[in-house]
């Protein structure tokens, strides 16, 4: 661990050695009480160099001990002088050096001031935001030296932020109020609970203006974040809800079947995700990142599979039956997460996401966009896309509309109804499949998955009409929207209930929902 910190060091550090270190300045650092280590360490930091840089790491890795005045390097059993590197014999009495969380901070402070000189760009990014809150005025002429160095345009201003926000804590009221002025243009949260906190220690009547002034800048530029990131997140939850609402749109909407057991058919679409992911794990690793990529038509067929299992054995007899229909979906639901309890057991499982979907897209100081929900968000359109085409171009999607319509004149055409009723009834259990498929990709996956969304799937597909596929698709984005921007208001649960209530008052002023059935028979 030395070696490799040592040798990481010394690679993105700048090559004059304007200050070699001592063993009276390593002995300040590794010994003593914490402000005088600290002090230490910021005047070693602030002339530093390679040597100081791989004590540092050293310190931060416990790779450090301490005998009477003498400082050790301990890497295998084996010491090494701090300022030579010679290897030395260790004391049998030399005693490990401790550092509490406050040191650690520090350390970590002083470590990524050093870094700001690396080559590499990404490293510079990493130690500025580690620096971000950063106000001790000693590192101060690094950060003017990395700054005045500077040539990445992007990094020059970040670090311009925190060159500001050390300025904050000068003594000279110029520059306090030049670092104020220049705050009010960050679009980062931690610099509103910066400019707070030094309003509140402020004492300077003219100081205190400005610092007011650029927190109200700040503010009004995180709303628009919270605002942005409000409307993201309520698409998101829309695309989830239009996914696990397209199935229910088919096998209820179209059908006219309650399928209680939807939810319980995205659990089997989740399953069938977390077993690909453990055969992936097992047999094929190197290709694990593709795993879900195989997941998808996986988790279709296993769900589709279920669902004419299901209408060919149970449902195919209670048709026009919607309470009997009701109680028996119902009772298969509660049947097939018994079986999986059986199966995988009662707790959680975890599914994994590939690398790709890992991590987001920063899109302003406060506001970072998931990249698993932006998948998710795509992949809930592109299943939209294609069962729309499905539905209106295909020969099976003419069958099923011609059924839906009027089942005695399809069957008199030659139409075998039974058979799509099969069809139709496995697509829309496949899609509750990709809908589950999904889910994992957000949450853990247990036999109780499909019970937290069997509502709001019944609630999307009546609000937006029983059997209009475009309607499914603006009650799930507006009631996804609404959802996010009230929890901001009002919190989770009573924005459940708002939502709840406007969906009640607005099914009883228009019962056929946003889209009603036209034609001649929309009346009958």
């Amino acid at each position: 661990m030395f070696i490799r910190s040592l040798v990481l060091t010394a690679a993105f550090l700048f090559t004059a050695n304007v200050h070699a270190l001592t063993p009276a300045e390593a002995r300040a650092m590794a010994a003593g009480e914490t402000d005088a280590r600290i002090e230490a360490l910021n005047k070693a930091v602030a002339a530093g160099d390679d040597k100081t840089a791989a004590f540092i790491q050293a310190l931060i890795d416990d790779g450090v001990k301490v005998a009477g005045e003498k400082v050790f390097l301990v890497k295998d059993g084996k010491g090494f002088d701090p300022v030579t590197g010679a290897e030395q014999p260790l004391p049998a009495d030399a005693e490990d050096v401790i550092n509490n969380n406050r040191m650690r901070g520090e350390l970590d402070a002083a470590m990524a001031a050093l870094k700001l000189f690396s080559k590499d760009v990404v490293l510079r990014r990493q130690a500025i935001k580690t620096l971000q809150n950063e106000s001790d005025e000693s590192k101060l002429p690094l950060i003017e030296k990395a700054y005045a160095a500077e040539t990445d345009a992007q990094v020059k201003e970040q670090l311009g932020m925190v060159r500001a926000a050390v300025l904050l804590g000068s003594s000279d009221k110029a520059k306090r109020m030049e670092a104020a002025r220049l705050l009010g243009q960050s679009k980062n949260a931690g610099t509103k609970t910066l400019l707070i906190e030094r309003i509140k220690a402020e004492t300077d009547g003219e100081v205190k203006s400005t610092l007011e002034a650029s927190l109200r800048t700040v503010e009004a530029s995180l709303a628009w974040g919270d605002k942005a990131g409000a409307i993201f997140s309520g698409i998101s939850l829309g695309s989830i809800l239009l996914l696990v609402a397209l199935g229910l749109a088919i096998t209820y909407g179209l059908m006219g079947v309650i399928n209680m057991a939807h939810g319980e058919l995205m659990m089997i679409g989740a399953y069938a995700t977390y077993v690909v992911q453990g055969l992936f794990q097992k047999y094929l690793p190197g290709a694990f990142d593709w795993y879900l990529v195989a997941a998808v038509p996986v988790a279709f067929a296993a769900s589709a599979l279920m669902g004419a299992a299901l209408e060919r054995s149970v449902i195919r007899f209670l048709y026009g039956r919607p309470l009997e229909t009701l109680l028996a979906t119902w009772g298969i639901s509660l049947m097939l997460m018994q079986l999986v309890r059986s199966v995988f057991g009662a707790q959680n499982v975890g599914v994994e996401n590939p690398s790709w979907m890992s991590g987001g897209v920063v899109v302003m100081g406060n506001l970072q966009l998931p990249w698993n929900r932006i998948v998710i968000i795509g992949f809930a359109m592109a299943v939209l896309l294609g069962m729309a085409f499905l539905i209106s171009k295909t020969r099976l999607g003419l069958f099923v509309r011609g059924v839906t319509q009027n089942r005695p004149i399809a069957s008199c055409m030659g139409v075998n109804t039974a058979r799509i009723d099969t069809y139709a009834f496995a697509l829309g259990s496949g899609i509750a499949g990709l809908a589950g498929c999904a889910l994992s990709q957000i949450g853990n996956v247990g036999p109780d998955l499909g019970q937290g969304y069997i509502v709001d799937a019944f609630m999307v597909v009546v609000l937006g009409g029983v059997g209009q596929l475009a309607g499914t698709v603006y009650a799930a984005l507006g009631l996804g929207v609404l959802n996010k921007f009230l929890e901001g208001w009002t919190g989770a649960v009573l924005a459940k209930i708002c939502v709840l209530v406007f969906i009640i008052v607005f099914i009883q002023k228009r019962p056929q929902g946003i889209f009603a059935v036209k034609g001649r028979t929309a009346d009958a």
